[in-house]
């Protein structure tokens, strides 16, 4: 037995050791500015904004996360992180209207899709793409940021997101690649946007006026004539489609509101609990280590000592090194405490940012549900209100035009 040498293996933990303690954690501070056009943008060069309601991420999950993930609080920032990057784009200067909408429907001329990829507290993760009505893509990128340790003290709290940064960066990159796109392009693309939404309405009137490609792009064949009844129809019904848009954003905004603070107070116990878990697996992992290595030198002082004091002092080794690592997995466990925690806050929170129902009156018709419930209700409407006036609008020309003569 003399023979045996555990040199390799104490080595390799030593290694193992040394790469456990490199890991740092990296805060940023610096929220970049709102660019501006160098030039005032032309109003008929302004594009309206669409931002979508985030998607919540909630099949991208670790099987095994180290910070719980409750579906109530993601939706809820689903709602939430959109409203935060409309009002970065409005500070910009450079669009039309820019609004939070429920759905996909081609409203607006430039839709932004959102997907949470990850968010405790420390960390936001989104993957953000932006189509024009055409179906090009300005911008496909993921974008992360780490929350400083001063994000979450009462005055910085009360002045920006601590993730200010991100809806920054996004709506500069959203600009950039906007000033890159031809006056004539931009023009085209309010075009495409009309024809559109007139062709949700009736394909059977204006399908003809659009291409769709393979790819999923859309081109202009023709244009309606500007005189044209139904193309004036089509464009009040636009109208209330946007007023009725903008009472949404009413309702952004007071969602905001309420849940600014629960959620804030939320990041902020989500972020030391994140904080904490982190440097608990690190000294977990450290004394797990570190017990390892004494036990095996414990071991092998008792196995190749001559000396009765050596072999003392290898049974004392394998003693200290088994209750250092019984204080790692001690450690590893406590992390479960935490975890705890944070499920109780997590639920604290998806109480007080429960959505409130909201009514929609419109010719004595109430919308009832959630908000994409509520903007479905409407485009039935306001398809009834079409059909209602292009039966109307026909009856008049059958009139003009007298009973057929042979």
């Amino acid at each position: 037995m003399r023979g045996l040498n555990c040199q390799p293996a104490l080595g390799l933990i030593a290694l193992l050791l040394l790469a456990g303690c490199v890991s740092k954690s990296v805060t940023s501070t610096r929220v970049p500015a709102i660019e501006t056009p160098d030039t005032p943008v032309p109003e008929e060069l302004l594009l309206d904004v669409g931002v979508v309601v985030f998607d919540p991420g909630l099949d991208v999950l670790d099987d095994e996360p180290d910070i719980p993930v409750y579906p109530e609080v993601r939706r809820a920032e689903a709602l939430f992180l959109p409203n935060q990057l409309t009002v970065a784009l409005q500070d910009s200067g450079a669009w039309g209207a820019v609004r939070v909408l429920p759905d996909e429907e081609q409203s607006s001329d430039l839709l932004v899709h959102g997907k949470i990829l990850h968010s405790d507290g420390e960390t936001l993760k989104l993957a953000i793409t932006a189509v024009d009505s055409r179906g090009v893509t300005w911008l496909e990128e993921t974008y992360q940021g780490t929350a400083s340790s001063y994000a979450y003290t009462v005055t910085a709290r009360t002045e920006t997101d601590p993730f200010q940064a991100v809806y920054h960066t996004i709506a500069n990159d959203l600009l950039e690649a906007m000033q890159s796109v031809p006056a004539k392009d931009r023009r085209e693309v309010r075009l495409v946007t009309e024809l559109r939404f007139a062709r949700s309405f009736s394909n059977e009137a204006f399908g003809g006026y659009l291409d769709k490609e393979d790819r999923g792009r859309y081109t202009i064949m023709r244009l309606p004539a500007e005189q044209d009844p139904m193309l004036a129809r089509v464009r009040k019904i636009r109208e209330r489609d946007h007023l009725f848009i903008d009472t949404l954003q009413d309702y952004y905004v007071n969602f905001d509101e309420i849940m600014t603070q629960p959620y804030n107070e939320w990041r902020k116990l989500s972020y030391e609990e994140v904080i904490a878990i982190r440097e608990l697996k690190a000294e977990s992992m450290r004394d797990m280590i570190t017990g390892v290595v004494a036990v095996l030198g414990g071991i092998a002082a008792q196995i190749e000592g001559d000396h009765p004091a050596s072999r003392a002092a290898g049974q004392v080794a394998v003693l200290g090194g088994a209750y250092i690592l019984k204080s790692g997995l001690y450690k590893r466990n406590e992390t479960q405490i935490h975890v705890a925690a944070l499920e109780e806050l997590g639920l604290s929170l998806e109480a007080e940012i429960a959505p409130k129902i909201i009514e929609v009156e419109d010719r004595t018709v109430t919308l009832s549900g959630s908000v994409e419930e509520q903007y479905a209700q409407w485009r039935e409407l306001l398809a009834d209100i079409y059909r209602t006036e292009i039966g109307e609008l026909e009856a008049m020309s059958a009139e003009v035009a007298g009973p057929d003569t042979l």
